[in-house]
């Protein structure tokens, strides 16, 4: 089994944070130093991460319903407050991590989980995960503005992949639009970039939905343990593509 792939089972990180690690020269094998990421190892090797022994974690996975005003990332040098505030001590001793992100800004429907593997299925835009979004934006959205995000917008060096969008209420008086937005991505601030590209900038943003979970249940700032049949439906994702 490769390096990483050891680190992320053992949650350690997600796949993508496992090669970080390694990288940065924390990691030995049997007492060695390796900085390649493709290291084959076997069960019976020693590994250690800042010179502490690993071993395979039982998984655990959570549904964080998160509020704004936090940052989404394990620790903050800034010392602005981190997701991980939200939870118990006893569930961060399983060395949960967030499974992508959700800005700074924005609220919703955030997984958490020590398992790298599924962590980096989920984040892989060719696995197609969808995420529902509620978006305030300002203005009146347009038809025109609606046919270009199905059919996908220009960000950046980016061209998104077509989007379902509905329109949920024209609030004439205040001169907002409450729209839902499911894309299949999740590049960074994309949902508010795009509103952008088409003229109708985001004034608040939700995520509701994230593969066929929901927020159903969890207040804002508290989270529940997925259940069996969730996280094997979640997996059930990844094996149909």
């Amino acid at each position: 089994m490769r390096l990483q792939k050891r680190l992320a089972e053992a949650g350690v990180a997600s796949r993508r944070g496992s090669v970080e690690i390694i990288e940065s020269g924390r990691v030995k094998v049997n007492g060695e130093q390796v900085l390649e990421p493709g290291f084959p190892t076997t069960p019976k090797d020693l590994i250690t991460v800042d010179d502490r022994l690993i071993e395979k974690e039982e998984h655990v996975y959570y549904l964080l319903n998160k509020p704004t005003g936090y940052v989404t990332t394990v620790k903050d040098d800034l010392k602005r407050k981190t997701v991980m505030s939200l939870f118990d001590e006893m569930d961060k001793k399983n060395r949960i991590f967030p499974v992508g992100r959700l800005d700074f800004d924005t609220a919703g429907l955030l997984l958490f989980t020590n398992d790298g593997d599924l962590a980096f299925y989920l984040t892989r835009p060719e696995f197609e995960v969808k995420k529902t979004y509620l978006a305030r934006v300002e203005g009146m959205l347009t038809k025109v503005a609606i046919k270009a995000l199905k059919t996908g917008v220009a960000i950046e060096n980016y061209v998104t992949r077509p989007a379902q969008v509905r329109v949920v209420e024209y609030d004439k008086r205040n001169m907002t639009t409450l729209v839902q937005i499911i894309i299949h991505e999740g590049k960074n601030q994309q949902v508010r970039k795009m509103f952008d590209t088409v003229g109708f900038p985001v004034k608040n943003l939700t995520r509701i939905g994230y593969a066929d979970l929901t927020l159903d249940g969890v207040e804002r700032g508290s989270y529940r343990p997925l259940k069996i049949h969730e996280v094997k439906k979640l997996f059930g994702e990844i094996k149909k593509r």
